[in-house]
């Protein structure tokens, strides 16, 4: 039987053996509610701080700055509605690439779509400009899910604080919050909040080989924020229901495997992401390699074939055990060409033409020039 070749990490990863492991209690020995007083719940709920400081060492922040949620959408979701409903009269600004759960909530308030240049960095000039005195929010990806553009995060940052010193001069006492998603970034990029300048970041347990449907939204102390699930109050106060104990453990362990080993893997797929592009500029030298070639998340391969159909090529790579996709795995079921590639200047008829392969752990030598004989094969059809 032909091994799969699995090239779309960035929609879903498979769970580390290691981070099931650290699970497995919690399903059926310490599945106690966190939130009962007897001894064994206490136990369960000094194991869930002990995940939470985990995460915050990451990130150089607080225990109780990690607000724990069910995935990326709800942590974006609560740092966008909570911060919007916070200050009713103000403004947020989301660049024109962000993931569908900053952009959707987005639409539900006054606000400004920032542009990116052909590179799909954010053009911070532009940005800045958007800026105004009602503006309470800025939310940027770290880096994008379908062309892994990083994103000059640190500048839009020092950008922000000189904005905020102005408004404290002009006696202007509104916040000016920067937010960050970094679910596609958490593997290979260095997390801490502080370095970055940021007061809300966005983390995907399903993202970095942990279980899904867990995240975490780190947000800094001085922050107001609205929180959006009512209830118990478990979180602080930010995020009400049962804790998913399992989860979050897993989720803990998932995030220090990721940040342990990040640089050594980036090493290993970066030559790995070299060889891709050097194989199709040989066998198919009419391919246009989308996103920035040096602010780059080094499992990201995203390119237009001029000529052909998106759909067509991903069947027949599916027909060779291949795996890679046409855009964000979250819009899949969207006819509309993306709008990253809209925002990036390719037409409606080169998005369609555009196919994105994501390596991970799994991915080997052998796989990605299996996948380049696959794809020339697949265009020679035509």
């Amino acid at each position: 039987m032909t091994k799969n070749i699995y090239l779309d990490y960035a929609a879903a990863t498979p769970i580390e053996p290691q981070v099931l492991k650290s699970m497995a209690p919690y399903f059926d020995q310490k599945f106690y509610n966190a939130s009962a007083q007897y001894s064994a719940a206490r136990q369960v709920a000094a194991d869930l701080m002990v995940a939470r400081a985990k995460v915050a060492n990451w990130l150089g922040a607080r225990p109780s700055e990690v607000i724990f949620t069910a995935g990326g959408t709800e942590a974006n979701n609560l740092a966008l509605h909570g911060i919007m409903q916070a200050f009713p009269d103000s403004n947020l600004i989301v660049s024109a690439i962000e993931h569908e759960s900053v952009l959707e909530p987005a639409k539900h308030y006054s606000h400004q779509i920032a542009p990116v240049k052909v590179d799909g960095q954010v053009d911070i000039v532009k940005l800045v400009k958007l800026i105004n005195d009602q503006t309470v929010l800025v939310s940027i990806m770290y880096a994008n899910n379908e062309i892994g553009t990083i994103e000059p995060i640190k500048q839009i940052a020092n950008e922000i604080k000189g904005l905020v010193k102005q408004r404290q001069k002009a006696g202007n006492s509104r916040p000016l919050y920067f937010h960050v998603d970094a679910c596609q970034a958490a593997n290979y990029l260095d997390l801490h909040v502080k370095g970055l300048g940021v007061d809300m970041m966005t983390i995907n347990s399903g993202k970095i080989y942990g279980p899904k449907q867990c995240g975490a939204l780190f947000i800094k102390a001085s922050t107001i924020i609205e929180p959006q699930i009512l209830g118990g109050g478990q979180e602080f106060n930010r995020r009400s229901g049962t804790e998913n104990v399992a989860a979050v453990v897993g989720f803990a362990e998932a995030l220090n495997l990721a940040q342990t080993g990040r640089q050594t893997e980036a090493r290993r797929l970066k030559k790995l992401q070299d060889i891709f592009f050097e194989k199709l500029s040989q066998r198919l030298p009419t391919t246009q390699i989308n996103g920035s070639l040096k602010q780059r998340l080094p499992n990201n391969v995203h390119l237009t074939i001029p000529g052909q159909d998106n759909e067509t090529l991903m069947m027949r790579l599916d027909d060779h055990g291949i795996q890679c996709a046409v855009g964000s795995a979250c819009s899949a079921s969207n006819d509309e060409p993306s709008h990253v590639l809209k925002s990036i200047g390719l037409s409606d008829k080169a998005a369609r033409a555009s196919l994105r392969f994501t390596m991970g752990r799994h991915t080997t030598e052998s796989d990605i020039i299996k996948t380049v004989d696959a794809l020339v094969a697949s265009c020679q059809l035509d």
